[in-house]
């Protein structure tokens, strides 16, 4: 994992040394629209644990090239539908543009297939209704990428804390999530609202995301949101900041800030945070680097009634999350994410965009 990538946040792809969970060619799956670099994540996390990659689709043969580079094992498949067709993929992968990720998804699902999709995995709450109908109706899931938890080992680490009583009751979370923007390399629709959501619906979705994981809360409501374009006047339909405040249904609060302002000095393309408050003590988690001390790093200072301690969760922790979904999919249950979270995560962060955006 040290040899990753780690200064441009839409090619970010960790890898990893993890438990195979199933054997070569017992759970196949399919990499399809390759238009977001967080796929390559996606399909390192699936390969690390075990699935077998069959096939990959995308309409656009410099992507499908530099895909088959990395992932020569991967056929070339003709369409979509042929993924669709071919009774040996159990699931499909994709991140394609944000707002075109629903209707990929629910082809997959009434397919017969799992759907596992980058966040955000909506842009609309009416794509999320009808997720919510064809889930019931085809019994498939459709599970999302929350990389910045399920792909980051302090991120993970800090749940496996909180759920073992480090903290105590968790009373509040803070998200701090800054972004490199990286202008130069990134396509037209990022900058068009009504194809990537909005920055609460897209990087905001992995904060609330977070947010439930955290506090074990099955709900929230939005009591702050905002948006704002200060530094892009060219991209007009850029948010590059964000903020926002929920309350739990169990009392928890939340407040997350989003940008796209990482200087150009960090050596990462984010300074993640999170910040824990619990009853029984505190919790930091520094996601991706230690300012001045180190990048790639991932580590987590606990404070509580018996210990002070310093965590370094770099490489020694794993992704366990992978494993998980795949064995979620073969014997259909839930371990490594409910589809109910999954849900009221995106539903919270469009709830909040709509909010900010004044709608």
């Amino acid at each position: 994992m040290s040899k990753v990538q780690i200064a441009n946040g839409a090619t970010y792809a960790p890898t990893a040394t993890a438990e195979k969970v199933v054997q070569p060619g017992e759970f196949n799956f399919a990499a399809a629209f390759l238009d977001h670099g967080h796929i390559y994540g996606q399909t390192n996390g699936l390969k690390d644990s075990g699935a077998t990659l069959t096939w990959v689709y995308d309409p656009d043969p410099k992507k499908i090239a530099d895909f088959v580079e990395k992932n020569p094992e991967a056929q070339i498949a003709e369409s979509y539908e042929q993924i669709l067709n071919d009774d040996s993929v159990k699931l499909v992968t994709a991140a394609a543009i944000p707002c075109k990720r629903a209707e990929i998804g629910f082809a997959a699902m009434q397919a017969g297939k799992d759907y596992f999709t980058d966040k955000a995995p909506f842009t609309t709450l009416e794509q999320l209704d009808t997720a919510k109908k064809l889930v019931e109706e085809t019994g498939r899931k459709y599970m999302v990428y929350f990389s910045e938890r399920l792909h980051n080992e302090a991120g993970m680490k800090a749940g496996q804390l909180i759920s073992e009583g480090a903290v105590g009751r968790v009373l509040q979370v803070i998200n701090l999530a800054p972004h490199r923007l990286s202008k130069s390399i990134r396509p037209d629709w990022f900058f068009e609202k009504e194809k990537y959501g909005g920055i609460l619906t897209d990087i905001g979705s992995h904060q609330f995301e977070q947010f439930l994981a955290y506090t074990g809360a099955q709900d929230a409501t939005v009591n702050f949101a905002r948006v704002a374009n200060f530094n892009n006047p060219d991209k007009p339909g850029l948010d590059d900041f964000g903020e926002a405040s929920l309350t739990a249904d169990n009392g928890a609060s939340f407040y997350c800030r989003l940008d796209w302002f990482t200087p150009d000095g960090s050596p990462v393309w984010g300074d993640g945070r999170v910040f824990v408050v619990g009853t029984e003590g505190t919790l930091e988690a520094r996601k991706y680097m230690d300012v001045a001390r180190g990048a790639p790093a991932s580590k987590i200072f606990l404070i509580n009634g018996t210990e002070e301690q310093e965590i370094d969760c770099f490489e020694k922790v794993g992704f366990p999350f992978f494993g998980e979904l795949i064995l979620d999919c073969l014997n259909r249950t839930e371990k490594a994410m409910t589809q109910a979270h999954a849900f009221k995560a995106a539903e919270l962060s469009m709830k909040a965009q709509a909010m900010a955006d004044g709608r």
